[in-house]
């Protein structure tokens, strides 16, 4: 499995000089599985430069997108997926995380008149729903589940199991530690990440952001190195990041996670995504 980052930013894009080396685009990122199929983790501002590499590359489909919620950050890049320009793509959209996110599927606000020059009627390409009810998908060489997360409106997080073995678990936009009862537990997302070989998850949040920001629906950076624990994960990719982080604040939180997993013993690698990383997951 080949996992690529085209968006990590979390709540709005911020480009400029002082975010060039993690990048300023809202989250996307692209999976290729052992069979080749695309597989893509929200739709961002990230979007966009990976439409622009499927192109070149002449990938028309399927191309399976699985959306965690509807919040503006993992929604806005669709209108500008170049692949949904062209009759010949075929784009399957797997369900969200709740009802009310449903309806975005079926009647995108983002190609009302209002917001945007062209109607979603008008998308040349063919856009395929899979039915809400199924909880597990086969796409391609891989089985994908999906648990609900601790966010205000519901989001929805995925596990990808490859057939040769290689596996990853996307949860974002989860605050592991809520101030009210949390919908998953940190146990049930231990084990939904049990040996899992890359977890990406949130982490846009760090001790000096709270009490503030607590019930946002974010997490500490050290509750997801202790949830990486908990589950045994080869390598977990610090995600999400705080529009207000610069890239010397990132380096930071890097040096930071590498300290915490050495002083707690974890075999867990801990990164920092950034746009451009490319990891091989391996089978475990």
């Amino acid at each position: 499995m080949r996992v690529t980052f085209y968006g990590v930013r979390g709540s709005i894009a911020t480009p400029g000089p002082a975010t060039v080396r993690y990048g300023g685009n809202t989250v996307c990122v692209d999976v290729r599985l052992s069979d080749g199929t695309v597989v893509i983790l929200d739709a961002g501002t990230g979007i966009r430069e990976l439409g622009r590499v499927l192109l070149r590359e002449g990938s028309t489909g399927p191309i399976h997108a699985l959306i965690t919620h509807a919040h503006w950050d993992h929604i806005i890049g669709i209108p500008f997926f170049g692949p949904i320009w062209r009759k010949d793509t075929h784009l399957i959209l797997y369900p969200l995380a709740t009802a009310a996110q449903e309806r975005l599927r079926h009647n995108s606000i983002l190609f009302e008149e209002i917001h945007f020059p062209v109607r979603a009627t008008d998308i040349p390409a063919k856009v395929e729903l899979i039915d809400p009810r199924e909880e597990r998908w086969r796409i391609g060489s891989a089985v994908v589940s999906r648990i609900q997360l601790n966010h205000p409106g519901g989001a929805q997080g995925f596990r990808v199991d490859d057939a040769d073995r290689s596996s990853l678990v996307y949860l974002t936009d989860n605050e592991l530690v809520p101030p009210g009862p949390p919908t998953t537990s940190m146990d049930d997302l231990a084990k939904f990440s049990r040996d899992v070989g890359l977890l990406i998850h949130d982490a846009q949040y760090v001790e000096a952001d709270f009490p503030h920001k607590r019930g946002w629906g974010h997490s500490l950076v050290t509750d997801v190195l202790e949830l990486s624990r908990r589950a045994e994960a080869s390598t977990v990719a610090l995600f999400h990041h705080e529009p207000e982080r610069d890239d010397e604040a990132l380096d930071r939180i890097g040096v930071s996670a590498s300290v915490w997993v050495k002083e707690k013993g974890s075999a867990t690698q801990a990164v920092v995504a950034r746009e451009g990383l490319t990891m091989t997951v391996l089978p475990r």
